[in-house]
């Protein structure tokens, strides 16, 4: 069964000064383009390969998904979306990439993994 990587678009963006607030859906569309790679390769302890869900909000919806990507728009809280899909998946495994402690708890409660947002955007990848 694939692993769930769920990524908080919004957290994982905010994590590096890169100019990202000019441009939040160029940002979010960068930031998709970069997670492709991982579907297949998979993340240390966690191989691939992985069905990943990258979450948005705000000025980022409208952001397409790409093969090996879905990009859900949160039609509200983008927190709140990311604790819908680590539920939806209480059978299998799910890693939620995040910084925001609240949500790390809320979906640490429902069974879910949780990691930094260096695991998918290491500190070599800081420009845009």
């Amino acid at each position: 069964m694939r692993t769930l990587l769920v990524v908080d678009g919004a957290n994982v963006v905010g994590s590096v000064p890169d100019g990202w607030w000019r441009d939040r859906h160029g940002a979010a569309e960068r930031l998709r383009d970069r997670l492709v790679a991982y579907a297949d390769e998979g993340l240390p302890g966690h191989p691939g390969p992985l069905e990943i869900v990258l979450v948005v909000e705000g000025a980022a919806r409208g952001v397409e998904s790409v093969d090996g990507v879905r990009v859900v728009a949160a039609p509200g809280s983008g927190d709140d979306r990311i604790v819908e899909l680590a539920a939806e998946a209480a059978d299998r495994p799910c890693l939620v990439i995040t910084a925001d402690r609240e949500l790390r708890r809320r979906v640490g409660d429902l069974g879910a993994r949780c990691a930094g947002p260096r695991t998918v955007r290491p500190l070599d990848c800081l420009g845009p």
